[in-house]
C-alpha cells in the first residue's frame, strides 16, 4: 500500500470518529497552514485506542489556538497517518509520509519501535514531540545528541514505572490504608521489550530497597486468551502485592473479571497503565473496582487538570482516557510557544533549540527537556537516575489511580492525589 493511499484511508478513519474539524478554515486567519504530522495508529494490534486519545487532545488545542487567532497569525492543521506501532518498516513509513507531506512538526503518542522512527527522521528533522515513555529512544538521544536533537520526549520513562512501584507499596503501607499479608511480590510480565524493562526495573528497586521481594515471575505473551492459568499460579504463590506488567486494556478488562470471581484473597493488584485507555472501564464495568493502575504522565487532578476534563469531556463525551489526551494537548501547546518565539515554523534547528531550554507548564506537569536525554524529569524521586525531582513543580509527577465506583480516582502521589486507596472487593 502506498503511503499516499494509507493516509487518505486513515484521515476517512480518523474523520469518521471527529469530524475532521482541522479540515474547516476560519476567515480570520490567512497565509500557508502550519502542519502537524501525527502517526495515528488505526490498524496497528495495539495502540488505536491511546492513538485516538491523542488525536482528540491535538483537535482540543488546535481549536482553540484557531479560535484565538492561529500561530502567527496562521491556521493549525492536522495531518494524519496510520502507523503499525510493532512493526519498525511501519514506524519508519510513518514518519516518510509526514516528510512528504512537509508537516512543520511531528507530535504522536508512541511506537514501541522508537528509534527505526527516529532515524527515518533525522535528515528532515523537524521537532518531533512524541508520548513514547521508553528509555531506548531517550538513551539514544544522549549517545547521539547531534544526530537526534530535534526528538524530545514529554513523559517520563517507562523504567519509572518499575523504580517507583515498590515506593508506592510502602507508601501505602505506612499510610496505613494498606496491610500487607506478607512481603511477597508477585510480578506477571509481557514479552515486549517495554514491559520486560518496566519488570527488570521493579526487580532491581525491591532488592534496592529490601523491604519486599520478588517471589516469582510468570511470562505472558501477547494475546492472552485465557488468565485461568495464570490466576492459578497467582494463587498458589499468594503475594501480597501483584504487579500485572501488560499493555493492552481489553486483556486487562478479561483479567479483572476473571480475577473477581475467583481471587487471591488480599492482595494489592496493580495494572501497568493499560486502563488510563477508555475501553478498559467499558468492557470491564464493575468488575475494575479495586485494582490501581499508574501512568508515568497523564492528567493532574488540580483546578487546571479540572478545567481540561470539562473541556475535552464537552467536546468529546464518553469516558475519558487520563493520558495521552491531555499530553497530546500539552505537546500542541509547547510548539505553539515555540513557533511564536523563533516567529518561524520552518526554522526547524531554532524551534529544537528554544524547546530544549525553555520547560513548558502543562495540565499533565513541568515538560523539561534541558538534559541529555531531553526528557522530562520524573516527580517522586525514585532514586532510578539523574532524571528524577523531589519538588513537583519541577518535573511531571507519575500518577496512581485506583478504579472507585467504577471511576479512576488520583491516590498517589499525596501532592495533587483526591482520594486514598479503598478497600478492594476481594480484601477480608
Amino acid at each position: 500500500m502506498t503511503s499516499r493511499l494509507t493516509r487518505r484511508t486513515v484521515t476517512a478513519g480518523l474523520g469518521a470518529s471527529l469530524a475532521m474539524p482541522w479540515i474547516a478554515r476560519s476567515g480570520a486567519l490567512s497565509g500557508q497552514p502550519i502542519v502537524i504530522g501525527i502517526p495515528a495508529a488505526q490498524t496497528s494490534a495495539a495502540g488505536v485506542a491511546d492513538h485516538l486519545d491523542f488525536v482528540q487532545g491535538t483537535t482540543l488545542a488546535v481549536e482553540e489556538i484557531n479560535a484565538a487567532g492561529g500561530v502567527l497569525g496562521r491556521e493549525l492543521k492536522i495531518f494524519t497517518v496510520d502507523i503499525d506501532v510493532l512493526s519498525p518498516e511501519s514506524s519508519k513509513q510513518a514518519i516518510a509520509a509526514c516528510i512528504d507531506a512537509k508537516v512543520d512538526a511531528v507530535s504522536f503518542a508512541f511506537t514501541l519501535v522508537p528509534v527505526p522512527a527516529m532515524d527515518a527522521s533525522v535528515k528532515y528533522k523537524c521537532p518531533w514531540i512524541h508520548g513514547s515513555a521508553q528509555r531506548a529512544g531517550s538513551e539514544a538521544v544522549k549517545n547521539n545528541p547531534a544526530k537526534y536533537s530535534h526528538v524530545f520526549q514529554t513523559p517520563p520513562s517507562e523504567v519509572d514505572y518499575g523504580w517507583t512501584y515498590p515506593i508506592w507499596l510502602e507508601h501505602e503501607e505506612k499510610r496505613g490504608v494498606w496491610k500487607p499479608k506478607n512481603r511477597k511480590v508477585h510480578i506477571v510480565q509481557e514479552q515486549v521489550a517495554y514491559c520486560q524493562t518496566i519488570s527488570k526495573a521493579a526487580q532491581e528497586a525491591f532488592k534496592k530497597r529490601g523491604d519486599f521481594e520478588v517471589e516469582r515471575i510468570t511470562d505472558i505473551q501477547f494475546p492472552v486468551q485465557d488468565w485461568a492459568p495464570v490466576i492459578r499460579e497467582m494463587k498458589e504463590v499468594g503475594a501480597a502485592a501483584i504487579m500485572i506488567d501488560h499493555w493492552v486494556a481489553a486483556e486487562y478488562a478479561a483479567f479483572c473479571k476473571q480475577f473477581v470471581a475467583d481471587p487471591v484473597p488480599d492482595s494489592l493488584v496493580y495494572l501497568q497503565y493499560g486502563p488510563s485507555q477508555p475501553e478498559f472501564l467499558q468492557l470491564a464495568g464493575t468488575s475494575a473496582n479495586g485494582f490501581v493502575w499508574s501512568t508515568t504522565m497523564g492528567l493532574y487532578a488540580d483546578e487546571r487538570g479540572r478545567e481540561f476534563a470539562r473541556k475535552y469531556k464537552q467536546r468529546f463525551p464518553g469516558i475519558m482516557g487520563f493520558a495521552y489526551p491531555s499530553i497530546s494537548y500539552d505537546q500542541t501547546y509547547y510548539l505553539k510557544r515555540a513557533w511564536e518565539a523563533v516567529g518561524d515554523p520552518r526554522k526547524f534547528k531554532e524551534v529544537c533549540d528554544w524547546i530544549r531550554v525553555n520547560p513548558q507548564r502543562g495540565v499533565s506537569g513541568y515538560m523539561n527537556m534541558n538534559n541529555a536525554y531531553q526528557e522530562s524529569f520524573h516527580f517522586p524521586n525514585n532514586g532510578g537516575d539523574t532524571l528524577q525531582v523531589s519538588d513537583i513543580d519541577k518535573g511531571v509527577s507519575q500518577l496512581y489511580f485506583q478504579v472507585q465506583d467504577v471511576e479512576h480516582k488520583l491516590i498517589f502521589p499525596s501532592e495533587v492525589a483526591e482520594s486514598k486507596l479503598q478497600k478492594a472487593p476481594w480484601w477480608s
